[in-house]
């Protein structure tokens, strides 16, 4: 296994997405997504370790994963490789949807929403998330470049 797919962290393209995440989170919020300082690439390690769910997919016409920090790849159970080339849409029940795309369109238009629901792990285990933040992802310019989610409650359910 190479450096970068073991620590994806470490990977110059993850540490400014990390940077992203918190930026644009604290613009949304007013909050502080991870309070840590330090260089780039060790803040961009404390919020792939942080002991919350993080993800975030980009701007494809059918959003594709593009993060997840351990805790998120642990619950989902799946590699970076693997999470990073699955559609958004694939973690939510079909018969969820369209809430989650009510969601989506609503957090595109306001910046951010609070949530909660159903999702589904790489193996079919459904669990349910509590109080959940999605927001949109801002790059250096300003422009909406996808969007992210984290939360820290969930439970699995049958």
């Amino acid at each position: 296994m190479t450096r970068d797919v073991q620590f994806p962290w470490q990977q110059e393209v993850i540490i400014h997405h990390s940077l992203r995440l918190l930026y644009s989170f604290n613009y949304w919020t007013g909050d502080f997504l991870l309070n840590v300082s330090g260089s780039p690439e060790e803040i961009a390690q404390a919020l792939f370790e942080a002991p919350f769910v993080l993800v975030s997919h980009g701007t494809e016409v059918d959003p594709i994963f593009n993060y997840a920090n351990r805790k998120a790849l642990e619950l989902w159970e799946v590699s970076w490789e693997d999470f990073t080339q699955l559609p958004s849409r694939k973690t939510a029940e079909e018969v969820v949807q369209q809430e989650r795309n009510r969601l989506l369109v609503e957090t595109a238009s306001k910046g951010f929403s609070n949530f909660s629901g159903v999702r589904l792990t790489s193996t079919g285990q459904r669990f349910y998330i509590e109080n959940g933040i999605i927001w949109n992802l801002l790059d250096e310019k300003h422009q909406y470049c996808g969007q992210a989610a984290v939360y820290s409650k969930y439970k699995f359910i049958t």
